[in-house]
């Protein structure tokens, strides 16, 4: 992992911290499972279901999880970690040429 990677990771388990725990712990469900439906997360977490759409939501909200209709059944959605945009790499500076600068 590079330091960027890092930096990022470390930035956004900051913005987490922030949350309250329910939304920590769903994080953190998503995190280590994948992307899983409320009903599953609600089993893997322990938490009640109306606990786990508040949660849901909160992360929603602050754009930490994505929602997607869920393909075989379109009453569920499906919630997934938001991945961080990569900072984009510095453009190298050009190398100076030291025999035309001479002339």
């Amino acid at each position: 992992m590079s330091t960027t990677n890092q930096d990022t990771t470390l930035d956004r388990d900051r913005d987490v911290t922030d949350l309250p725990p329910s939304a920590k712990l769903v994080y953190k469900v998503l995190e280590y499972e994948g992307a899983m439906t409320q009903d599953e997360i609600a089993t893997e977490s322990r938490l009640c279901p109306r606990t786990v759409r508040y949660a849901l939501a909160t992360l929603e909200d602050d754009g930490f999880v994505t929602s997607r209709v869920h393909l075989q059944d379109a009453r569920q959605s499906v919630y997934r970690i938001v991945e961080p945009e990569p900072e984009p790499e510095p453009e190298p500076e050009p190398e100076l040429d030291v025999d035309s600068t001479l002339e």
